[in-house]
């Protein structure tokens, strides 16, 4: 009793897969690397923004350092 079975594993094409052409996988490590940069930026820019020092204008400078200064 010889039986011979032909399992071939068989591959399709699937046309999302990144690996299928140079351009569709350069396109897409363009892209999450430009907006990988671009939201690291902003989220930088935003937390800068977020933790500023508040202006205080009732700040007491000594009076010879001023622009015009005053001597005793």
């Amino acid at each position: 009793m010889d039986t011979q079975h032909n399992n071939q594993d068989v591959e399709l094409d699937n046309p999302h897969d990144i690996e299928y052409s140079k351009p569709i996988k350069s396109r897409f490590l363009f892209l999450l690397s430009f907006f990988g940069f671009f939201i690291f930026a902003w989220s930088g820019c935003y937390n800068l923004w977020e933790h500023k020092y508040p202006k205080n204008d009732n700040v007491a400078a000594p009076g010879n350092t001023l622009y015009e200064p005053t001597y005793k």
